[in-house]
């Protein structure tokens, strides 16, 4: 196997959980949200505001891949903040979001969280692995392709199916980017569909809860980017689920591995419910 590809053999999880040990020392060390909220000035490549535990937590991340890369491991690496960041190959993708849902993390809500994901290529059905800790409820969530999804150790049941109220709808449906105009123009499209809507706010671990199938599915308001949520969909269609990106190109998993808000993200249980949910957002 060659320098580039070896990176996906690399201890993916080892490195996750390192992070992920560290990443909660840092919040600790920034335990009210006066703490949280103070901003660095900057404008992170994804286009929000930089926080002080933003920064902290990518430098912690990229740490991490600095020291896979000595081990000899060839990869790029995609991140919120900094955007592309070369660690001398180009073969292998690795999509980090160090904090999925600052806000809630910044006002001491859950759930946030790390988001990391691994792809042998450049769209979203390139991912090999994903993980996802939620810090709120301190959840671990992690997946391999054609390996399954895991949950606290736990390996997540794919033939889990949703949950629908007594008039069709499915019961519980996740809506992520809050934005109230957002719902008021979807809001009739919603009524058809859903019988009661919860907002995480955090999309990474919104998608997880699809793969538990605490949530009879997720579908985001508005377009999404990779590093929100390409952990999060492996995780999803793992544990026998199904993800969709409408409005790129080549759906459902033709999304591009960068920075850029391409599409809104649909997840299901069933093909027909994912089909309901993208006419939500098309």
């Amino acid at each position: 196997m060659d320098g580039d590809h070896s990176a996906l053999e690399a201890d993916w999880l080892g490195a996750c959980r390192r992070a992920t040990e560290r990443l909660g020392e840092m919040l600790a060390a920034h335990p009210r949200t006066a703490d949280r909220a103070i901003e660095t000035g900057e404008i992170g490549s994804g286009g929000d505001r930089t926080l002080v535990i933003d920064e902290a937590a990518e430098s912690i991340l990229l740490e991490e891949l600095e020291r896979l890369h000595r081990q000899g491991h060839r990869f790029t690496a995609v991140s919120e903040e900094r955007g592309v960041v070369p660690f001398g190959g180009t073969d292998v993708r690795v999509i980090i979001d160090p904090i999925d849902g600052s806000v809630n993390a910044k006002r001491l809500l859950p759930h946030y969280a790390l988001s990391v994901a691994v792809a042998s290529g450049t769209v979203m059905a390139d991912v090999e692995f994903g993980f996802v800790h939620d810090f709120g409820p301190s959840e671990e969530w992690w997946a391999r392709r054609g390996a399954g999804a895991w949950l606290n150790g736990s390996q997540l049941d794919p033939g889990l199916r949703e949950r629908r109220d007594r008039d069709g709808r499915l019961e519980l449906l996740g809506i992520e980017a809050a934005d109230p105009r957002l719902l008021q123009k979807s809001i009739d499209a919603l009524v058809e569909r859903a019988y009661r809507l919860r907002a995480i706010g955090a999309l990474a671990s919104a998608l997880c809860q699809v793969a538990a199938a605490r949530l009879d599915g997720v579908v985001s308001l508005r377009n999404c980017r990779a590093v929100d949520v390409a952990a999060g969909s492996l995780i999803v269609r793992e544990a026998g689920g199904l993800v969709s990106f409408p409005a790129c190109p080549d759906p459902p998993l033709g999304c591009e591995l960068d920075n850029e808000p391409r599409s809104p993200v649909v997840a299901a249980r069933s093909a027909e419910t994912l089909l309901a949910l993208e006419q939500v957002v098309r």
